[in-house]
């Protein structure tokens, strides 16, 4: 048994902790996803729950640590502080299970020694020290039909990157304790769909089984940690834009479709043709745009060179109807009729914005595609720009040919090409508002 965790998905956690059932109550069983045959069943019964050692070939390592934060506690007498679980940007702050009363001291109790002897193997400054790391599982308890009991969401894979002693207040008395914290950094699972296999932790669970025996199962991100430690964890932190980016093989059409043939065409017509090009990507973007149910006029495209990373200039007007005052806005856009199989870059991208003035908006039409580092910047920094690749724009023009030209492409082309008159000229693209 045992499967994939699912960053998003709830979890029916149930008392009998049954892992023969794959689903229970319309939810996927957490002890049928957690099973490992031969072993102790994965538990949440703890905010911090360590699994228990094991002496592998090359050293003792814990497989996992499964970390649950239960939000309908929060700011009680049980619980009297507030965990933070910041999944858009990778960021979870959980404080430890020391609590007032205790007399033991506060890295003893068992939930923080577990998470401080993780810390000090996260803190590993060689990749073989940190190939037996502890890989900390995330999880918070979600409330479902009124219970706040028996349902779990799963949060993320995570690295400890610091910790810090604290003085709380807790107990019905308010009394002062001392407690850690922990900043968690969770790492990207784009590479997997954003799941966790549990034939990793199976693996790091086996004690005939080698540090990098199982390292060879973690997701990539996780290994790239292992490789570069923590100076590479900005760059493997878990961000949501990410989930907005394309991978450059979903970007291209498959190889000896229609549609790659249609792209191959489409940047051999036009393969030294930079103004012919320029006019079809103008007509595909005013497309999309109105597509979209924006009014939108189309401008002129721009001189031959020294263009300064703009194609063609357009206006998007919006609101406006029913008597209702409405705005325009500056569109500037940028054609590259590349190879199907290159990739514009962010520096590329970049230049465009750069002539983006206080609300103006930008289009980019390609017939390659775009890397996943530009796509990425350009969701976190929130470009305000539409990214147009070869695969959107055959796709753009086969449903013009299929409305106009009964399905002809190449009759379609000719006629944006040879049915529009457009200006090329110097003019300033502030001016399209004057129009």
């Amino acid at each position: 048994m045992g499967g994939k965790l699912w960053v998003g998905q709830v979890y029916r956690y149930a008392s009998g902790k049954d892992p023969k059932p794959e689903s229970l109550d319309g939810l996927p069983n957490f002890h049928y996803v957690t099973h490992s045959s031969g072993h102790k069943r994965a538990l949440l019964e703890a905010g911090i729950n360590g699994m228990a050692k094991v002496s592998s070939p090359d050293g003792i390592r814990r497989p996992a640590i499964l970390i649950r934060s239960s939000p309908w506690k929060a700011g009680t007498e049980q619980t009297p502080w507030h965990d933070v679980f910041d999944l858009d940007n990778g960021h979870v702050r959980y404080f430890g299970d020391h609590k007032a009363g205790l007399s033991v001291p506060p890295g003893t109790t068992t939930g923080n020694a577990a998470l401080l002897d993780a810390f000090t193997d996260h803190q590993g400054r060689t990749a073989d020290e940190r190939a037996a790391a502890t890989p900390l599982l995330l999880f918070r308890a979600v409330p479902r039909n009124g219970k706040p009991k028996g349902h779990v969401a799963f949060c993320g894979l995570g690295v400890i990157e610091r910790t810090e002693r604290l003085v709380q207040w807790g107990g019905r008395e308010h009394t002062p304790f001392v407690n850690y914290v922990y900043d968690i950094a969770l790492i990207d699972l784009t590479s997997e769909d954003d799941t966790v296999d549990w034939e990793w932790i199976g693996a790091r669970r086996d004690k005939g089984v080698s540090h990098a025996q199982a390292l060879d199962l973690a997701p990539r991100a996780w290994r790239e940690w292992v490789k570069h430690g923590s100076s590479a964890l900005p760059g493997l932190r878990r961000r949501v834009a990410r989930a907005k980016v394309a991978k450059v093989r979903d970007q291209r059409p498959k190889p000896g479709s229609g549609e790659a043939a249609d792209l191959e065409t489409i940047y051999k017509y036009f393969d030294g043709r930079k103004h012919d090009f320029e006019a079809l990507a103008a007509a595909v973007a005013a497309r999309v745009l109105r597509g979209a149910g924006h009014g939108y006029v189309e401008g002129w495209l721009t001189r031959r060179s020294g263009d300064g990373g703009a194609d063609f200039v357009g206006r998007l007007d919006l609101g406006g109807g029913s008597g209702l005052a409405g705005t325009s806005l500056v569109m500037l856009g940028q054609a590259k009729c590349v190879k199907p199989d290159t990739l514009i870059t962010a520096e590329q991208i970049a230049r465009v914005v750069a002539r983006l003035r206080r609300g103006w908006i930008g289009v980019y039409v390609t017939t390659g595609a775009y890397s996943e580092s530009a796509q990425t910047e350009m969701v976190e920094d929130q470009y305000p720009i539409i990214l147009l690749n070869g695969t959107s724009l055959v796709a753009e023009l086969r449903s013009m040919a299929r409305d106009d030209h009964g399905g002809d492409l190449a009759a379609c082309i000719e006629h944006v090409l040879t049915g529009r008159e457009v200006a090329i000229t110097n003019r300033r693209p502030e001016e399209i508002l004057l129009q």
